[in-house]
């Protein structure tokens, strides 16, 4: 059996997980202050429907989160990311667990108005899957415990006119370094990452050889990181800090190479050419062609 709960007040997370609310907007949560979690014999999963950000550091093994069509064996050391209207599912252990490790929530009001809600679409990972976690080294595990401690100082003061610039101030010190650890994940992960690199090479370079173009229209990042079993973001990332390069950039510039091998050939029209290559209007394929070489595609043709 599934069970559906809905996370849209801090109040109630705080209630369901043994802790004070000290401000109704935002809380900082130490799970093993938390009563045992039993879900019961029938319950086998359980999805969460996220109105607030949640942010979780885990100190222990506590079932598998399901996020989109991947899952992630959620061990102890990684940090996991959630935003509102996102959903994930958690498989339920056989036994009953006692949680640990510690969560950042808070609801979406609490930042209007603040640069917090300005920076907020820069970080990418509340929008990575669950199989794309920030595992962290012991070092970095204390610099988020030291953030969250701030953020929890703050909290335990009487909220005044500060208060709200203070906290928001203290959850973006946080993301940022959240920021940086995923920077160096990304290194330490140079191997994995050449790997993603190459096939994504080979999927670019055999889409233009197939029927796809004609079939699905222009490639997307989307097509690419759902080949390679990541989220756009993740994907979108990993390719920049790798390349330096963002993904759109580089299908642009396959297409345009594949567009002159063809042009130069001379054995199709301009507007066969442009269908081809999944474009549905020649006007368009032109537009863009000139854009990056200076020359339409009729005048690259008779160019060279």
């Amino acid at each position: 059996m599934e069970k559906v709960i809905e996370l849209n007040q801090i109040s109630e997370y705080n209630a369901a997980n043994n802790h004070t609310t000290l401000h109704p907007l935002v809380s900082v949560l130490d799970f093993s202050k938390a009563h045992l979690r039993d879900w019961g014999k029938s319950v086998t999963r359980v999805k969460f429907q996220y109105g607030l950000y949640c942010i979780y550091l885990k100190d222990v093994k506590c079932g598998d989160i399901v996020y989109g069509r991947h899952t992630y064996d959620y061990q102890a050391g990684t940090l996991v990311f959630f935003a509102p209207g996102q959903i994930s599912e958690l498989e339920v252990p056989s036994e009953p667990y006692q949680p640990k490790g510690y969560g950042l929530v808070f609801h979406p009001d609490l930042i209007h108005g603040t640069s917090l809600a300005k920076a907020l679409p820069v970080y990418h990972f509340f929008s990575y899957q669950s199989n794309e976690a920030l595992h962290i080294s012991d070092a970095e595990r204390q610099v988020v415990l030291d953030c969250l401690s701030k953020i929890e100082f703050e909290l335990n003061q009487t909220i005044d006119k500060h208060s709200k610039k203070l906290i928001t101030a203290n959850i973006e010190l946080f993301l940022n370094y959240c920021e940086r650890f995923y920077d160096r994940q990304f290194i330490s992960r140079e191997h994995v990452n050449q790997g993603i690199l190459s096939k994504f090479e080979d999927l670019l370079n055999t889409y233009f050889l197939s029927e796809k173009p004609q079939n699905l229209g222009l490639p997307s990042v989307a097509y690419f990181a759902d080949a390679l079993h990541l989220s756009p973001n993740y994907f979108g990332d990993l390719i920049k800090k790798e390349t330096g390069k963002s993904v759109k950039d580089l299908i642009q510039n396959k297409l345009i190479d594949v567009a002159k091998e063809r042009i130069f050939d001379g054995e199709k029209s301009i507007n066969e050419i442009a269908h081809d290559l999944g474009f549905k209007y020649p006007q368009h394929f032109t537009r863009v062609f000139k854009q990056h070489v200076g020359n339409t595609p009729l005048q690259f043709r008779h160019l060279n």
